[in-house]
């Protein structure tokens, strides 16, 4: 039996009034339209991943919008997340909303819960960077497959596409070499396997 190759989404987009974070970025444009966004990825993709902040705002907006689709709310716990100043209690938790492509499969590589703990990564480059660990958790909640297409639609570091590839490699057998077998003395001469026509 083959399996369909599959077209999957990957967003992390700037959060919901979070876009001025990145306005020294190349190809940053202002604040994301979520409600485009979400059609986007539900029209295009047989699967995506969307991530999201822990605010009320981004909450209530994304909520009625990903309802309509059928996706289901995760979870990043922080293990270590970054304290901000004036903020007694930290952000340490973020919705992360996936819509599968294909029934995931409970494998040994991973334990299969709708929430995954991973500390933050530091000194990427960019504000929100996700870990690889998240990443791989995402792609097996999203059902995918190492021969399946993954689009990253807000590439940042490229951290997304490089975890897909040390994914992928996960499926990967171990390329054995094959050596012509040993030969003992008392093995027949090797022309007794010839044809006498060759």
């Amino acid at each position: 039996m083959t399996l369909a190759r599959l077209r999957l989404g990957y967003a992390d987009p700037p959060y919901v009034n979070c876009a001025h974070l990145y306005r020294g970025q190349p190809d940053y444009a202002g604040e994301v339209d979520h409600a485009v966004l979400i059609r986007h990825l539900d029209a295009t993709y047989d699967g995506w991943v969307l991530h999201a902040a822990a605010t009320p705002a981004s909450i209530a907006t994304l909520a009625p919008l990903v309802e309509a689709t059928g996706a289901r709310w995760m979870v990043w716990v922080k293990g270590f997340a970054a304290f901000k100043r004036n903020v007694p209690v930290a952000y340490a938790w973020e919705p992360v909303i996936v819509k599968a492509a294909r029934r995931p499969v409970v494998s040994r590589r991973l334990v299969m819960r709708d929430w995954i703990q991973e500390s933050i990564t530091l000194r990427r480059g960019l504000t929100g960077a996700k870990p690889e660990a998240v990443c791989h958790w995402a792609f097996e909640m999203l059902g995918a497959r190492p021969d399946d297409e993954l689009d990253d639609l807000y590439p940042g570091t490229g951290a997304v596409m490089r975890a897909w590839e040390s994914w992928c490699r996960k499926f990967a057998l171990p390329q054995v070499p094959v050596a012509p077998p040993k030969r003992r003395s008392d093995d027949p001469p090797m022309d007794v396997f010839m044809p006498d026509d060759l």
